[in-house]
């Protein structure tokens, strides 16, 4: 059993270490020369059973688990020794202090502590500073979460399904709370200090959710009254670009959200909304549309300048030289931007005087400079018709100085069509040779017959349209038209050698002449009766006719064989034509009756030959 002195100098060394813990200071003297043999205190009355209980009291309000404040007495090694009103000292390790100044933990300084163990072999008190630090914070944070109060922390690392938060301890912030749309970087947002509200929290487990959004929320829907106060059709806003799209821009006017369209940017082509904003830029617009119902916002940007329209015909007069840049090609021309938000078009017929243009791609390139000269304004629709063949000199109104009818041209052909062969005459310039004019004698059916391409000719001018841009050459108006001494060098009754071209059922064409051929009729074949002019006649054969009927004019000439043997007979060709081409009745015909005669009875096969050439 331990005995009174020895508990009584435990507590007189206990006393000792006391700032403030009894209700009066007792100093050791009057502890030891204050007692008397009924041990009762001499000055306040006290007995030493009343000290001792009051000492053993205190010691009993010391427990492990609570927090207490104390003030440090002295750094001693490692560790901080605060007076928490025991008889011993707490000890805490210095490295708690860190994370602050020196004045902290400075003698005399209050700090609140955790007590771990009332006493350990040093006869100090096991105490933690940063285990009362998390104590008190969760404290705070059970308050602020009863209380519906906003807590701070800073995001510090980002984990499965969202980011850790330090709000004094550890909590969670899902990723679908940390903002009002879906962020898709979240490292971004490690490092940074915001507000949250806690939505989960339980002391035990421990755990903390927090939202960020639930934040946003309220502070949007307390924008969103104030916006649509001032939300009227015209109504000129600040806002802030939210999102980009493919046709536009969502603008966060405070609360609500508008949609910047596209059109409505500028009056200038652009081609997508990230020419002109980034996403968290301010931007000035104006209120377009606003529906109550639906909440939806349609916003303007260029609206809030003037149309360049508006001025358009007065800057750019009929005639005008324009500059301005390629912003835009279709199959039919190309879109010249000659200023911010007014096109002209360039159509491909505009782009040259002498070149063939399929595509505009083969004179410009989009982000072009080029001149161009106003052609036509239209304002109600907003179009301008510009051209860039009109910036330099019409070749084609000089091409009849150059190239008057008669002269004879060289030149590559560069096409052959159905209908004729196309001749470059000069850079960008073509002269067509009609298949009309390809030959005096030879019946054309396509120029390909004739010509290839590439071939080096001559040609003669035949008329130049410089209004419609036409360039006619003629090929056989190089020599002179056989036909026209026909008649003089092949007379009626000449008796010529030809070869035998092509036979038919109504008769044999035989040519007497290069590129002249004659029709001997079936009848005209022999003196008997000849059913198939194949039967007595052989292609290439050489035979000798008779010239009974010339036309020049139809380019037609009429041959006999049979006639042939009748002038070897001395028969002249006169009596030949009036004895078998007339009868008794019309005997007293002149030549000229029995030649016209003929001639349209040669002109019904002729005729019916060409119908069927054709």
């Amino acid at each position: 059993m331990v005995s009174r002195q020895v508990v009584a100098h435990r507590s007189l060394g206990f006393v000792s270490g006391l700032n403030s813990g009894f209700a009066g200071e007792v100093s050791m003297n009057e502890i030891v020369h204050s007692t008397n043999e009924g041990g009762s205190l001499l000055e306040n009355g006290m007995t030493f059973e009343d000290l001792l209980a009051e000492v053993e009291a205190q010691h009993d309000q010391i427990q492990e688990g609570q927090l207490v404040k104390g003030t440090v007495v002295a750094i001693k090694g490692d560790h901080v020794l605060v007076d928490v009103g025991y008889k011993s000292e707490g000890a805490i390790p210095l490295y708690e202090f860190r994370n602050e100044e020196e004045e902290a933990y400075s003698v005399g300084s209050e700090v609140t502590v955790y007590i771990e163990r009332s006493e350990n072999d040093q006869g100090y008190i096991d105490v933690s500073k940063e285990k009362a630090d998390r104590l008190r914070v969760w404290d705070e944070i059970a308050e602020a979460y009863e209380k519906d109060e906003v807590v701070k922390g800073t995001i510090v690392a980002r984990v499965k399904g969202g980011l850790h938060v330090d709000i004094g301890v550890k909590a969670f912030l899902p990723g679908s709370q940390v903002d009002l749309r879906p962020v898709r970087n979240l490292d971004r947002m490690v490092g940074e200090e915001y507000e949250f509200k806690i939505i989960k929290f339980n002391r035990r487990r421990p755990n903390i959710v927090l939202s960020r959004r639930a934040l946003l929320e309220r502070e949007r829907e307390a924008l969103k009254t104030d916006t649509m106060d001032r939300l009227d059709a015209g109504a000129k806003l600040k806002g802030i670009i939210k999102n980009l799209t493919d046709y536009g821009a969502f603008v966060d006017l405070g609360g609500i959200d508008g949609l910047l369209h596209i059109t409505d940017m500028s009056w200038g082509r652009i081609n997508h909304p990230s020419q002109l904003f980034n996403v968290g830029d301010e931007v000035d617009v104006v209120v377009l549309r606003y529906d109550q119902d639906t909440e939806r916002v349609s916003l303007g940007v260029k609206q809030l300048t003037a149309d360049p329209w508006d001025e358009a015909k007065d800057k750019y007069p009929l005639g005008s030289h324009v500059s301005g840049k390629v912003v835009s090609m279709t199959d039919y021309g190309a879109f010249i931007e000659i200023e911010p938000g007014v096109e002209g078009l360039v159509h491909v017929t505009e782009m040259s005087w002498t070149r063939r243009i399929k595509h505009p791609s083969r004179m410009v390139a989009i982000g072009d400079d080029v001149d161009a000269m106003v052609l036509d304004i239209d304002l109600e629709n907003k179009r301008i018709s510009l051209g860039m063949k009109q910036m330099e000199e019409n070749p084609w109104q000089s091409l009849t100085e150059r190239y008057p009818v008669g002269t004879v041209i060289q030149g590559r052909v560069r096409n052959i069509t159905e209908f004729g062969v196309f001749v470059g005459v000069e850079e960008g310039i073509d002269g067509l040779v009609h298949i009309s004019d390809l030959s005096w004698t030879h019946r054309v059916k396509h120029p390909s017959e004739l010509f290839d391409k590439g071939d080096e000719v001559e040609a003669v001018v035949l008329d130049i349209d410089s209004e419609n841009e036409r360039f006619s050459l003629g090929i056989k108006q190089l020599n002179p038209d056989p036909w026209s001494d026909l008649a003089e060098r092949y007379p009626r009754g000449a008796k010529v050698e030809g070869n035998v071209k092509k036979l038919t059922d109504y008769g044999a064409f035989i040519e007497i002449d290069s590129g002249i051929e004659g029709l001997c009729h079936v009848s005209e074949i022999s003196e008997e009766r000849v059913e198939k002019p194949a039967d007595v006649l052989k292609l290439g054969q050489t035979v000798e006719v008779l010239v009974i009927d010339v036309d020049s004019t139809e380019r037609r000439i009429g041959l006999s064989i049979r006639a042939v043997s009748r002038a070897e007979d001395g028969t002249d060709y006169r009596a030949y034509l009036a004895g078998g081409h007339q009868d008794s009745s019309r005997s007293t015909e002149t030549e000229d009756d029995a030649a016209t005669t003929l001639g349209e009875a040669f002109g019904d096969v002729f005729g019916k030959l060409q119908s069927d050439d054709d």
